[in-house]
């Protein structure tokens, strides 16, 4: 199958969840040598006590897994319009969450009429005691004909193709449905195996449109450390198991980790590099052959290695260590156990090929090369930690290596590798957050990813813009791990490297520990197949809800930290702190107004209720403002127009907190318009959903029932002549002073006669109802509708789209052109 969604990673799988650590830049595009950090201490705690364990599980007994399962089934059963449940729709359940407070979360993956459904997948989320809460779709996943018009063998021949290198099968094609949008097809999925060109094993799974013989897309179970223009660059510069026996402590002497203490078994005299601490894990010498499991690591005195690559042990004593401390980060941070999450080691092979600069993870088993020369060996923790964590996320999320999913899976890969890292706590390699930074692949002594500010690589941006899905997903990772960084440890410079932001706040990080719990959670709970930037701000929002409280700490700062990358959207978990036990209140002071230039003051209030002292921090101030961490003033002169979202808090000496978030807008001088020009971003949706926050399928393409107003891609709200509701969504800030207009094209058809309306679209600004159109709306082509907006200059609000739908004849609402110009 093309996505590892209908059965669960096992040990033995045979369809890998294949991805890359790192990819490069091309040789054009080398990265240039950083000046190295300065001098300020390295402020994140590390070992194995700096990470608590999560209070929640995604390996619960088998008891409560088999409760909660039945009670997420009868959930989806009553509620299967929102779910997008089809005749011939069948769902088998991939992994299930129980929180502390018997909350849950049970992901199901799609079949029709016996075909896997890709992109079908769903999430159905229970309260405490098992009743339903909500589901969350990948896509709608239409109903499509199972009859193919294109024949399996000229499939197969079109598959073939694919294979850039030697071609050692082509298995036989089965039909599937490809859902992505609101787009489904059935294609045929065909398996094809051989070597690629640059000696690295394939596994190319290829759908090929059952209509029309087209290739509509493709992935390798394999997938590589480094890109091919990378490897080929390393490459010119180089030319220039059975039941275990007693557990026993060894020592090994490795190339990147110093002496370390490694588990091994003994056979009478025979002391072997295979774990039963780490589920029979073992670590093998394939001695530069490319296939085969290699030679089990072995000797008579329990020592492996002498530290260098004299000895081709010590390599294997990185990799064996690399394993044994990513199976216990999983199991005792996160309650997973181990990769495949049902107790199984990982195999690990060594000397892969000959001067192969690469390393890859296939969904079983660890592959190391020996680098350019055979001198630098694949084997540093981090990079064991980041291709052993696509395991995880492939079993938890199902993800590929497309567009903006793809920088999803290489993002969180770098984040669990990092944490891995942070884990073991090595005196040799110690904790970063840098990629790859002693297997030198550049050469020239510098890291291969840069977590604190990706840019530096020289290919991976800091930032997200629309064309972010474009990228190689090695590169597109670039502003999630820039994200988790700034959640994790802050903006400017802690002792790890400057890290700046997008939008000139400055953030205040919450640490390794709670930074990981949200994004763990945000894939296990909520994460889709086909996950965007938008999506994973919105699911990480939740998670941190789910964690720490609605709009508390934490969530305020992942919030702050996404749009510090620049991904804005609507606020997915409204309220506000609960509060922790003596937490300081903190006095709402409004919505603030400024002037460039002129000098600004304000006084925060708050108080706490044992009287301790407070400390006081802020993200989102305006440039040129800053507050006194002690007294809590805020001050300075305003240098640049516009207008931001302000979060201060306040901290007791028991690190008890409490916040309050507002607006505060910056005028010209002479006052005017600030800033005109456009302040809808994307609003001809031909970049997907981001930054607007949508219902699955609301961005749909030409050839799917309706035509763009201009380009190719529109939003689609509703149309499923059934019970359901569609949303967008997208938060703007009109600048002070201006004028704004709001302008869209709205094409109404419907199934329903008659003036009474039984469908509805609503059209909001804020709070602000500006218009509501219905099924007796309905007309061919598009139409202008125009607003003026004017009266919310100077505030950040939310631009909204909400479409209703009642049990019978379809209403479709499509938009496009979407835009409020300011002037």
């Amino acid at each position: 199958m093309f996505r590892p969604r209908i059965a669960t990673v096992s040990a033995t799988a045979t369809l890998a969840v294949a991805a890359a650590l790192l990819a490069a830049p091309a040789a054009s595009a080398s990265p240039a040598s950083p000046a190295k950090p300065p001098a300020p201490a390295r402020t994140q705690p590390a070992g194995h006590s700096a990470f608590t364990k999560d209070d929640f599980t995604t390996n619960p007994s088998a008891a409560t897994r088999k409760r909660v399962v039945a009670d997420a089934r009868k959930a989806l059963s009553a509620h299967k319009s929102t779910a997008h449940v089809r005749s011939g729709n069948a769902f088998t359940e991939r992994s299930v969450v129980v929180a502390k407070d018997g909350s849950a979360d049970v992901r199901f993956d799609r079949t029709f009429h016996g075909l896997p459904v890709y992109g079908g997948d769903l999430v159905v989320h229970l309260k405490p005691g098992g009743s339903y809460r909500a589901v969350n779709t990948a896509t709608p996943a239409a109903a499509v004909s199972t009859s193919p018009k294109v024949a399996a063998s000229a499939a197969a021949s079109t598959s073939r193709a694919q294979l850039h290198g030697t071609v050692a099968s082509v298995g036989k094609p089965h039909l599937a449905v490809w859902a992505t949008g609101r787009s489904s097809q059935l294609v045929w999925e065909t398996v094809v195996k051989g070597v690629r060109a640059d000696r690295t094993p394939s596994v190319l799974h290829v759908l090929v449109d059952a209509t029309k013989g087209k290739v509509v897309t493709q992935r390798d179970e394999i997938d590589t450390l480094l890109s091919p223009a990378q490897q080929k660059a390393a490459e010119a510069n180089s030319a220039a198991g059975s039941a275990a026996a007693p557990l026993v402590g060894g020592t090994g002497n490795s190339i990147y980790s110093g002496s370390v203490p490694i588990d091994l078994t003994q056979s009478g005299s025979t002391y072997s590099m295979k774990d039963p601490s780490h589920g029979n894990g073992f670590t093998t010498n394939l001695n530069h052959a490319t296939s085969g499991t290699g030679t089990t690591f072995s000797n008579t005195t329990g020592t492996f290695g002498n530290g260098t690559n004299s000895d081709a042990a010590s390599a294997g004593v990185d990799a064996h260590y690399g394993a044994a401390e990513t199976f216990d980060y999983y199991k005792n941070t996160h309650g997973r156990n181990g990769i495949f999450g049902t107790g199984a080691g990982v195999p690990s092979r060594t000397h892969y090929g000959n001067a192969y600069v690469n390393a890859f993870w296939d969904g079983s088993q660890m592959t190391y090369g020996d680098g350019s020369g055979n001198s630098k060996p694949l084997v540093e923790i981090d990079v064991a930690g980041h291709e052993m964590s696509h395991g995880v996320s492939g079993a938890l999320t199902g993800w590929e290596e497309n567009g903006e999913t793809g920088g999803m899976n290489e993002g969180t890969s770098d984040i669990f590798g990092t944490m891995v890292e942070f884990y073991a706590n090595n005196a040799k390699d110690t904790p970063d957050y840098t990629m790859g930074e002693l297997i030198n692949i550049n050469g020239n002594g510098t890291p291969l990813r840069y977590m604190y500010q990706p840019s530096l690589d020289g290919a991976s941006p800091n930032c997200y813009t629309s064309a972010n899905g474009g990228l190689d997903p090695h590169y597109s990772n670039g502003p999630l791990i820039h994200w988790f960084f700034l959640l994790a440890v802050g903006s400017g410079n802690h002792g790890y490297g400057n890290s700046p932001t997008c939008n000139s706040s400055t953030l205040t990080g919450i640490g390794n520990d709670k930074s990981a719990k949200i994004w763990y959670r945000a894939l296990a709970s909520y994460a889709n197949s086909n996950e965007t930037y938008a999506n994973a701000r919105t699911d990480s929002l939740k998670a941190a809800a789910d964690l720490y409280g609605t709009h508390c700490t934490e969530y305020n700062a992942v919030n702050a930290a996404w749009a510090a990358v620049s991904v804005t959207g609507s606020d997915p978990v409204p309220g506000t702190c609960p509060g922790q036990p003596g937490a300081p209140s903190v006095t709402n002071p409004g919505s603030q107004s400024s002037t460039v230039g002129t000098a600004a003051s304000l006084q925060i209030q708050a108080s706490d209720p044992a009287g301790q002292t407070l400390t006081y921090s802020a993200t989102g101030l305006p440039a040129g403002l800053s507050i006194n961490a002690t007294s809590g003033l805020i001050s300075g002169t305003p240098t640049t127009a516009g207008s931001s979202s302000v979060t201060v808090t306040a901290k007791n000496t028991s690190n008890a907190t409490g916040s309050a978030t507002f607006t505060w807008t910056v005028n010209p001088v002479g006052g005017g318009c600030s800033s005109s020009g456009d302040k809808v971003t994307n609003g001809g949706f031909e970049s997907g959903t981001t930054p607007w926050t949508t219902t699955s399928g609301v961005v749909s393409a030409n050839g799917n029932g309706e035509t763009a107003h201009s380009g190719t891609h529109f939003a689609w709200l509703n149309g499923y002549a059934t019970t359901h509701t569609d949303t967008a969504t997208q938060s703007i800030t009109i600048p002070a002073g201006c004028h704004a207009s709001l302008s869209l094209w709205l094409h109404i058809d419907t199934d329903e006669t008659g003036s009474t309306a039984y469908d509805k679209l609503t059209v909001k600004v804020g709070s602000t109802t500006l218009a509501t159109y219905s099924n007796a709306n309905a007309a061919s082509g598009y139409a202008n509708k125009t607003f003026d907006v004017s009266s919310f200059a100077g505030q950040t609000v939310t631009l909204s789209f909400t479409g209703t739908e009642d049990s019978s004849l379809q209403t479709s609402f499509v938009l496009d052109d979407v835009a409020v110009n300011a002037s």
